[in-house]
C-alpha cells in the first residue's frame, strides 16, 4: 500500500529565512568574513552571503539584494571606497545601507560618529555585540504588513 505523505515544512522554511536580515559582508579576509558570517547566523536573526573579491562585489550585490552591506575598506584590485560608489551608482542598489568596516581606525573614533565618503564605519576587530549594533542601527526601518 503506498501512501502520500505530505509535507508543509517548505512555506515555513521560506517564512522563517524571509524574517532573517539579509547581509552581505566584502572582504578579502576569509577568515574574517567566515567567522562574521557563522556568528551572525548563529543569533537566527540574520542570513549573511558572503563576497571575498572586491572586484565581484557589485555584481554579488546586484544578486543577492541584500538589506545591508558591511564593505572593507582596504582591499586589493578594488578598495572599499571604489566598491560604494559603484553600489551607489546603481539605480537598483543604491538605496542599501553600506557600513564600512576598517583597521584604519581606532574603536573610538568608530564610536564617535565620524563617516567615511558618508557611509557609518566600524573598526577593526569587532566582537558580535558591537558588530549587532553597527548592524542594527544602520538597518532600513521595515514596514510590517
Amino acid at each position: 500500500m503506498n501512501r502520500i505523505v505530505e509535507a508543509n515544512f517548505l512555506p515555513q522554511l521560506v517564512q522563517a529565512m524571509n524574517a532573517r536580515t539579509c547581509i552581505l559582508i566584502v572582504d578579502n579576509n576569509r577568515d574574517f568574513t567566515r567567522s562574521a558570517k557563522l556568528a551572525l547566523e548563529r543569533t537566527g536573526r540574520y542570513l549573511v552571503c558572503e563576497e571575498n573579491d572586491s572586484t565581484k562585489a557589485h555584481q554579488t550585490a546586484q544578486s543577492v539584494q541584500p538589506e545591508l552591506i558591511l564593505l572593507d575598506i582596504a582591499m586589493p584590485e578594488t578598495d572599499g571606497g571604489e566598491v560604494a560608489a559603484q553600489i551607489q551608482s546603481d539605480p537598483a542598489l543604491h538605496r542599501i545601507p553600506i557600513v564600512f568596516l576598517t583597521a584604519l581606525v581606532t574603536q573610538a573614533e568608530g564610536r564617535s560618529g565620524l563617516r567615511i565618503q558618508g557611509h557609518p564605519f566600524l573598526a577593526k576587530p569587532i566582537g558580535l555585540p558591537e558588530l549587532i549594533k553597527g548592524i542594527e542601527e544602520n538597518l532600513p526601518a521595515r514596514v510590517l504588513v
